[in-house]
């Protein structure tokens, strides 16, 4: 499993720096993507290469498309194949109404949420693809709850982006089926994650644990656990599904 990669981006917390975790505990060799923080990516790395992972650190903002070039070169001088692509990095901003919102933050979230995704996607699917000389993999990309649930008062730029984010996997999911490469969404929902603590409620997830009808919020090691699956062997006959981990929210 260690002669293939996969790449994760914002791995180095929440979902992402648990996602990296399990995939080295499973056996693959991971590359893990951080935009600033390279002590947080750097101590994820550490916890997973003490337990005999292989992980390489990709520090890039994906929402930058030289970055994201640059950052996939470096995939390449690694020489393994890249096997998948988990497409998790993302923002959310503070609670606002949509007669609120400036055009900067919601250039912001499309450019971080959904630009993204496409061109890190585009990039994989090109080392992925049979039409390309590849030899397939899987994409997972990161929706939301939020995508059916519209978070009024709250984020409706966030979850518009993670609608689009469902259109995309879709679409592509179509697009690439016959050339070998999967492709498939996970919508978390209520996540005890230091996301909210960026949005400014950083209790988010408790308080809303009453509405979950679980009564409780999920982990991002519960989310990495329905990852990890849609990029296994085991759902090799999966592709344009999403997938709530939501606690039946």
């Amino acid at each position: 499993m260690k002669e293939k990669l996969i790449l994760v981006t914002g791995g180095s917390r929440g979902i992402g720096a648990a996602c990296v975790k399990l995939l080295c505990a499973q056996g693959y060799a991971v590359a893990l993507n951080y935009a600033r923080n390279l002590e947080a990516a750097q101590a994820v790395q550490r916890e997973c290469e003490a337990a005999g992972g292989i992980v390489h650190l990709m520090q890039a903002d994906v929402s930058e498309e030289p970055q994201v070039m640059a950052m996939f070169a470096a995939l390449d001088a690694i020489g393994l194949p890249l096997a998948g692509l988990v497409n998790n990095a993302g923002v959310v901003d503070v609670a606002a109404r949509v007669d609120q919102m400036s055009v900067a933050r919601l250039e912001r979230m499309w450019r971080s949420n959904v630009l993204s995704s496409f061109i890190c996607a585009r990039e994989a699917v090109k080392r992925m693809s049979s039409r390309h000389g590849g030899q397939g993999g899987a994409i997972v990309n990161l929706s939301s709850a939020a995508a059916r649930l519209g978070s009024p008062g709250q984020y409706v730029d966030y979850a518009a982006s993670k609608a689009a984010i469902d259109t995309f996997t879709l679409g592509l999911a179509r697009e690439v089926a016959a050339e070998g490469i999967r492709v498939n969404a996970i919508r978390p929902g209520i996540i005890a994650t230091d996301i909210h603590a960026s949005g400014g409620q950083p209790d988010r997830a408790q308080q809303l644990a009453p509405q979950v009808p679980m009564q409780r919020a999920g982990s991002a090691e519960e989310v990495a656990q329905a990852i990890a699956w849609l990029l296994s062997d085991a759902a090799s006959y999966t592709t344009g599904a999403i997938l709530d981990v939501s606690g039946g929210r």
